[in-house]
């Protein structure tokens, strides 16, 4: 399979994966499996640069098998950084049980991303490991590797079809993650072929079975030019669980300073 290392860094998994501007790459008779895979993946990437830096709301429901659930409101930003990796945080604000709590993502183009989640009742901020990535985010379906970084030389591609995705008709891409410590071993993803937004992500374990199912509704296009899920659902076929992301009031080009995503930021985070 083909690695390349992009020019610069895209955005958190779940970030980056509602976010494809702007009609993309179509696979090609001449092209290998791996290189019309590279392609579409390597093309959605670079449509996404140039927007600067976005807030975000987002309200955090989460399922058990039964059909119980409870909320999280949370706060996102995102800072662009050009020729180097983009910086995100999360900040929750209820219920009071998780008020404060702030996840910060320092993105890298090759090596593992820098994650750190402080705990106001402890008063610490706590370093994630790669080792420990595959964890629930927050109790969450979400895993921290979920919500780390899709840069196009962290995965190997190869392209297996079109079919019809409601009806759109879409890239079928197997992804497999090149990081030894991952939690999966493929990544099968469903992307429009005219706009190259993704509608579904389904992940394999390291025994390579079906473990989760991501989709994507309610995109909405900012700026004219990126675009943005409303809607991200992730279920756990394992437990019967579900994670749903409820995205609201995206603002592009805000007053975002660096000095908001460093790790001794994080417990001023208000």
């Amino acid at each position: 399979m083909i690695r390349i290392h992009p020019t610069l860094s895209t955005l958190p998994a779940v970030l980056l994966l509602t976010s494809w501007p702007l009609a993309g790459a179509q696979p090609t008779s001449a092209a290998s499996p791996e290189e019309t895979g590279l392609k579409i993946a390597k093309d959605a990437n670079d449509r996404d640069k140039g927007f600067g830096n976005f807030t975000a709301s987002q309200t955090m429901v989460l399922r058990n098998k039964q059909g119980r659930e409870s909320r999280r409101q949370l706060r996102i930003k995102v800072l662009e950084i050009e020729d180097a990796g983009n910086k995100s945080l999360f900040v929750f604000d209820r219920p009071r049980s998780v008020k404060g709590t702030a996840f910060l993502i320092h993105v890298h183009k090759e090596k593992a991303d820098d994650q750190w989640l402080y705990l106001p009742a402890l008063k610490r901020v706590k370093r994630i490991s790669s080792s420990n990535r595959s964890g629930s985010f927050m109790g969450s379906e979400f895993s921290y590797e979920d919500l780390g970084s899709q840069e196009v030389g962290k995965y190997t591609y190869k392209y297996l079809r079109d079919e019809a995705c409601g009806k759109l008709q879409c890239t079928v891409v197997e992804q497999v993650p090149t990081a030894k410590r991952s939690a999966y071993r493929r990544q099968i993803v469903w992307r429009d072929k005219t706009e190259l937004r993704v509608w579904k992500v389904a992940y394999y374990d390291r025994r390579n079975a079906h473990l989760k199912t991501l989709t994507f509704a309610k995109y909405k296009r900012h700026l004219d030019r990126f675009w943005r899920a409303g809607e991200m659902t992730m279920v756990n076929h394992l437990t019967g669980k579900s994670t749903v992301m409820l995205w609201s009031d995206y603002k592009f080009g805000t007053d975002l300073k660096e000095r908001e995503f460093t790790r001794t930021g994080l417990k001023r985070v208000r």
